[in-house]
């Protein structure tokens, strides 16, 4: 009962406009001085969230997502994907959900991922035919791909917060979100004929058309293949990988697409030092936040309240999935990570629930998130994209949303979905 008014509290706190670092510092502070009359061990507690080597691979992965989106790839990667799967029924929304799986996989982030394909792919989709609700739909749903497949950064999150390892949770998103990307292309083929959609045919590529397509885009597409393979094959860690990857970013962007110059390099390492500065300020107000709730034994008392309701693995994790689907109407994904994983975490364990297992199911409810109203992020992108009303963006994203829940049901029920790639390698 503690926890969910200390729960209510902090959502309430965030639900004011406060920024997230501000409101949960200062919750954070005061359940302190509540717990133990002081506020010792402030400092101390947040030098030792912060000082982690698995933290200097957020400001890594962050710089080689901003070198690629402004070392414009992304039309290279939508021309690509348009010129395979154009013959294809509904081959643009296919070609739209390729993208932003690319993308996703370059970029680690869902809103930038919507933000660049849908500033190209909506008004090809219309403009050849799609209605716009199917549009919006198309993007705002394969964005969320960006926090599902690596490099993902509320993944790495989960993992420091948790000390869970971050390349195993790396390995574990990568079926769930192929297999989510193969759904989205599927509805978007049978629905190309339907609710609106008058959508052209083109002739299929010939072999020629291909290799050009694919030799323009060749270099961006290698990028995920050097981070992700690197670390399968124990080449690299995920800090070292996001090493590699940011040199291989600055490289292409160099050398491939000749107009990144040092005005863009000088730009996107401040956008990638300001996102970075405000993740970890978030990050060590939730380290005060964790410290606390487990000197007011929290996690204990979510241990004995399991235990006395008889939840098995699957009833409390289906407890939990509801709890942060109706959290993520309200609260960004940060915050819902942050919150929630100091209390969940030993019940996780007490009940041998593997929590790269659950960390991939919260990433996939958290993708939830950002295209369930009021709150969802990718929705406010496509409607500043596109200025349309919000109520048409919503309607787009609604068959999206039951594809997803059923994707996270499947990973719940069939957990080698999430587990298997990584029981293939020696993550680290």
């Amino acid at each position: 009962m503690t926890f969910f008014l200390i729960l209510t509290g902090v959502v309430l706190l965030l639900l004011t406009g406060l920024p997230i670092f501000t409101g949960l510092g200062l919750f954070s502070a005061g359940l302190m001085l509540l717990a133990q009359g002081d506020l010792a061990g402030l400092g101390d507690t947040v030098f030792g969230k912060l000082n982690s080597y698995l933290l200097v691979a957020i400001p890594l992965f962050t710089l080689m997502a901003h070198i690629m989106i402004r070392g414009r790839v992304v039309d290279d990667l939508y021309g690509t994907a348009h010129t395979l799967t154009r013959h294809l029924p509904g081959g643009l929304g296919v070609a739209t959900v390729a993208a932003c799986t690319i993308f996703a996989a370059i970029s680690g982030s869902s809103v930038a991922t919507a933000l660049t394909i849908g500033s190209v792919a909506i008004p090809q989709m219309i403009h050849y035919g799609y209605s716009p609700r199917a549009a919006y739909g198309a993007v705002a749903a394969g964005g969320t791909l960006g926090i599902l497949i690596p490099p993902s950064g509320p993944l790495v999150l989960y993992g420091v917060v948790s000390d869970t390892s971050i390349g195993g949770l790396f390995m574990a998103g990568v079926v769930p979100g192929l297999l989510m990307a193969a759904v989205f292309a599927l509805w978007s083929m049978v629905t190309a004929g339907r609710g609106g959609n008058t959508v052209r045919r083109e002739p299929a590529p010939r072999p020629a058309e291909v290799l050009a397509a694919l030799r323009r885009s060749f270099w961006a597409l290698m990028l995920p293949v050097l981070v992700l393979g690197g670390m399968y094959l124990g080449v690299f860690t995920a800090t070292e990988a996001a090493g590699a990857g940011a040199m291989a970013a600055l490289l292409v962007a160099l050398f491939a697409y000749r107009g990144f110059g040092l005005r863009d390099l000088w730009l996107s390492a401040v956008d990638a030092s300001r996102t970075s500065a405000m993740l970890f300020m978030i990050l060590a107000a939730a380290g005060v936040f964790g410290h606390v709730l487990t000197k007011m034994r929290i996690p204990q008392e979510m241990v004995a309240l399991v235990t006395h309701l008889g939840f098995g693995p699957i009833e409390f994790l289906v407890a939990v999935m509801a709890l942060v689907f109706v959290l993520g109407m309200f609260l960004e994904t940060i915050s819902i990570i942050l919150i929630t994983t100091p209390v969940v975490l030993p019940v996780l364990l007490h009940l041998g629930i593997h929590p790269i297992w659950y960390g991939i199911l919260l990433v996939i409810n958290l993708e939830l998130a950002l295209i369930t109203p009021p709150v969802g992020m990718n929705l406010f992108t496509i409607k500043a994209i596109t200025r349309a009303p919000m109520a048409e963006v919503v309607r787009g994203v609604v068959p999206y949303v039951v594809l997803m829940l059923l994707g996270l049901a499947a990973v719940l029920l069939v957990p080698s979905i999430a587990m298997w790639l990584p029981s293939t390698m020696a993550y680290r």
